[in-house]
């Protein structure tokens, strides 16, 4: 990896402090090295404003001058009532390189940060890595899809099943691998389940980490019905078409409810909890997704992280890109 890969990996990873309140905005990182040496960082705040560029250049103050900047998105190039727009910035700022981890694909921005920063005498580069896409995941599906991105979450036995054939599934996973999965929740705006998972296991769905109950995100419910109090209803998977503030959304069940959304192609990450423990004649973790040959379910998924949780072991997949929309 080049010096400029690894700075870029090290903003996408401060964007996940932005992650979910930045919203609407997107969850920017910013890194400012100066002779190898880190001298500001910054991540989209709360609400959207400050941005990680204006965070970053805050924090470096006047060992910004001859700097280089590392950005998740491309500096925005309009002018807001909430604030400059950050290429100019960046402009006065006297840093002399700026490196984009991606262009950005709103149109009042859309190259004219990097154009509005070059003019001015500021060396820019495009850096393309997987971290920046993937910490940008959710805005960039908004405006190329037209939707959120959407995480599965399936806990299950070695054997695939998520209960007892009685229903029961109170713990599949242990205390680890349940931290985990609320720390996901809390970077997401959305959680959605099923009406028989509704029904059948009243699911609070919220965040229950010390100190990130404030990021419980919206309760959704799959149903063509209405939604109980305090919940969302969405009709069909592809009416997450219509979720358009939501820039994630986490999909936790049931069965049912899986199959819909990987049937439709709408699913883009795979978190798979798996116990060693092992069911038999349990409930399967997914329904019916409607292969017509085993040919079609190959090259669909590539694991982009494996780690132990405890005593479960965790697999992360992303869809491959070569796979439908």
């Amino acid at each position: 990896m080049s010096d400029d890969s690894r700075w870029l990996a090290a903003a996408a990873s401060v964007a996940a402090r932005g992650l979910p309140l930045s919203r609407p905005n997107p969850a920017v990182g910013a890194v400012i090295v100066k002779a190898g040496r880190v001298v500001g960082r910054g991540w989209t705040q709360p609400g959207g404003r400050p941005h990680a560029e204006a965070m970053a250049l805050a924090m470096a103050g006047p060992a910004a001058k001859d700097a280089t900047l590392y950005v998740t998105l491309e500096p925005c190039a309009h002018d807001s009532q909430r604030g400059p727009a950050c290429a100019e910035l960046i402009v006065s700022s006297g840093l002399a390189r700026v490196v984009v981890g991606t262009l950005d694909p709103d149109p009042r921005t859309a190259g004219a940060g990097m154009a509005r920063m070059g003019a001015a005498g500021v060396i820019c580069a495009l850096e393309t890595i997987p971290q920046v896409d993937l910490s940008l995941a959710g805005y960039l599906s908004q405006h190329r899809n037209s939707r959120p991105h959407v995480t599965l979450k399936l806990a299950t036995s070695l054997d695939g099943c998520i209960a007892l054939a009685s229903g029961e599934s109170q713990w599949i996973t242990g205390e680890a691998a349940r931290a985990h999965s609320h720390a996901m929740r809390a970077r997401t705006e959305a959680i959605l389940v099923g009406g028989g998972t509704l029904r059948a296991d009243a699911p609070r769905l919220d965040v229950r980490l010390p100190g990130l109950e404030d990021r419980s995100p919206e309760r959704w419910v799959l149903t063509r019905g209405p939604a109980p109090d305090g919940w969302r209803a969405l009709p069909s998977p592809e009416a997450i078409s219509d979720m358009t503030e939501v820039q994630y959304l986490f999909v936790e069940g049931g069965a049912q409810t899986a199959a819909a959304f990987l049937a439709a192609w709408l699913v883009d990450r795979l978190l798979l909890y798996r116990a060693p423990i092992v069911i038999g004649d349990g409930r399967p973790a997914i329904g019916d997704i409607g292969l017509g040959s085993l040919a079609e379910a190959h090259g669909q998924w590539r694991m982009s992280d494996r780690r132990q949780l405890g005593s479960d072991t965790l697999e992360v997949y992303e869809r491959a890109p070569c796979s439908p929309e």
